[in-house]
């Protein structure tokens, strides 16, 4: 109501226009990217096994542990809206649940003898800067590694991650309008 006592008739249209356009999703709003999906996306996270039986199928196998895979599938279809990224969103899904199973893999181990090694599996490693034979020497450049974190944090430490933030470079934020 309006504080001559009118009602306007418009207000329900900018009302769902501001919406829009503050590029605030709906309530509730997720995506539903499946780990049948994620394993036609990118076959390079599965290992096939062909079955015993007469139909000659195959059996896949998430080289991914399941119940971190199933994680990394609820956040990205919580994070990655399809009505955001329209036609894009199905790639843009898989690269974000690759690019985090990607980091678990770099960690992952049936177990460590110590607590230095579980820890040193999370070392940021960069290009190797210089070698030498005598004395065995090697020393890593991790300027790329600590730059590409400034703004993105830990989306540039994989290939996945980086094609994932440049795309999200192209869907940008959309405009916005706030009261």
């Amino acid at each position: 109501m309006w504080s001559t006592g009118h009602g306007n008739s418009a207000l329900p249209h900018f009302m769902a226009a501001r919406a829009a356009a503050a590029n605030v999703p709906h309530p509730g709003e997720c995506g539903y990217y499946t780990k049948e999906m994620f394993w036609q996306d990118f076959p390079q996270f599965t290992k096939y096994l062909p079955l015993q039986d007469e139909d000659g199928e195959t059996e896949v196998i998430s080289l991914v542990p399941e119940p971190m895979l199933e994680v990394f599938m609820v956040q990205a279809n919580d994070s990655v809206l399809p009505s955001r990224w329209g036609s894009m969103w199905r790639y843009a899904v898989g690269l974000y649940i690759a690019h985090f199973a990607s980091l678990y893999l770099k960690t992952y181990s049936l177990g460590s003898d110590s607590v230095a090694q579980a820890a040193g599996r999370a070392d940021q490693v960069g290009a190797v800067k210089s070698a030498a034979m005598g004395d065995t020497s090697i020393s890593y450049d991790n300027s790329a590694v600590a730059a590409g974190t400034e703004k993105w944090g830990a989306w540039n430490a994989t290939q996945y991650g980086s094609q994932l933030v440049t795309m999200a470079r192209m869907v940008g934020m959309g405009g916005m309008f706030v009261i």
